[in-house]
């Protein structure tokens, strides 16, 4: 099969087409004939040397995929060959075929094509399990995201709308701000010229899914509302800030970090079971959409790489095998 390779760590350049081995599934796997992949920034830490996969997992980009089911490792149930799916995956996405642990696959949505499907199960595993599984946020409250144009952003807005909450965004730009309106956003901060603190009120947020991380830890901690919870899932602000317990204290706060990709197959199948039973009904019945900007080929993998790196995208890149 095809895939795309990294030799030696570095720029967009680095990631190579090439003819590999194809993949073979082993008990309780599925091999899936790949037809979109996505690009997220853990595939952009990976090409440049600063995030390598699990133990055991393949070794090239591509956290997530859609396609059609080829073939049945020993000991899988409820799956047939030609099933079309998506799935989560701890690598080995950009590729034309990808051996997937078989409680990581989700059906296709009723109404999602099989290309736009690939936009799903990263931003869905990622927001239900950090929002809803971790935060518990609740009909009436107010959650605030950063990054709200990003992939995890606009479905964080949609599955927030979806179950009665107040949105609150930060984004860079009018035009990412616009899209977060379009979506649903109730309160839309333009993070270069207001203070997300002062427009959250005195309520501030019951919770706050942060991508941003040490740059923002301070600020989140007083835009916490009382029994608020901030959940970190990013550090595109650093790795390393001072967390002022009184404060944190004061509110009654939690403050959460968690990582998706290296987490027990368990975890990700309940995950996952999770999306199935919560979050596809709405995508079904059209409250909830993926959101993509444009796709590209698969041979133009660094040309993806170098749109998301840019940030000028409004929700996911896809990649098309």
């Amino acid at each position: 099969m095809r895939a795309i390779t990294i030799a030696e760590p570095g720029g967009p350049e680095a990631l190579v087409l090439a003819e590999v081995p194809d993949p073979v599934p082993g008990a309780g796997e599925v091999l899936v004939d790949v037809v979109a992949s996505a690009v997220n920034r853990a595939d952009l830490l990976q090409r440049q040397g600063f995030y390598a996969p699990p133990p055991g997992a393949s070794p090239y980009p591509g956290l997530e995929c859609s396609g059609r089911v080829a073939a049945l490792g020993a000991g899988v149930d409820g799956w047939s060959v030609g099933d079309e799916v998506c799935a989560l995956i701890a690598g080995g996405g950009y590729a034309e075929k990808v051996v997937v642990p078989s409680g990581q696959l989700l059906p296709l949505p009723k109404g999602v094509d099989p290309v736009r499907a690939a936009a799903l199960p990263e931003v869905t595993a990622t927001v239900w399990s950090n929002v809803f599984m971790v935060a518990h946020l609740r009909p009436g409250e107010t959650l605030l995201v950063h990054g709200g144009s990003s992939g995890i952003g606009t479905m964080a807005i949609q599955l927030g709308k979806a179950v009665g909450a107040k949105v609150v965004v930060t984004a860079g730009s009018a035009k990412k701000l616009a899209a977060c309106a379009e979506l649903g956003a109730d309160v839309l901060v333009n993070y270069r010229e207001q203070d997300f603190v002062e427009e959250l009120g005195a309520h501030g947020a019951d919770v706050i899914l942060d991508l941003v991380g040490a740059k923002y830890l301070a600020r989140n901690v007083d835009a916490l509302a009382v029994n608020g919870r901030l959940v970190v899932i990013g550090m595109q602000g650093g790795a390393k800030a001072e967390l002022n317990l009184r404060a944190l204290m004061s509110k009654q706060g939690a403050v959460v970090s968690t990582t998706l990709r290296p987490r027990p197959l368990d975890e990700k199948a309940a995950i996952l079971a999770a999306v199935r039973e919560h979050v596809w009904p709405l995508i079904e019945a059209g409250a909830v959409r993926p959101v993509v900007d444009r796709a590209f080929p698969l041979a133009d993998a660094a040309g993806a790489h170098r749109l998301v790196e840019s940030s000028e995208h409004v929700g996911k890149v896809l990649l098309t095998v």
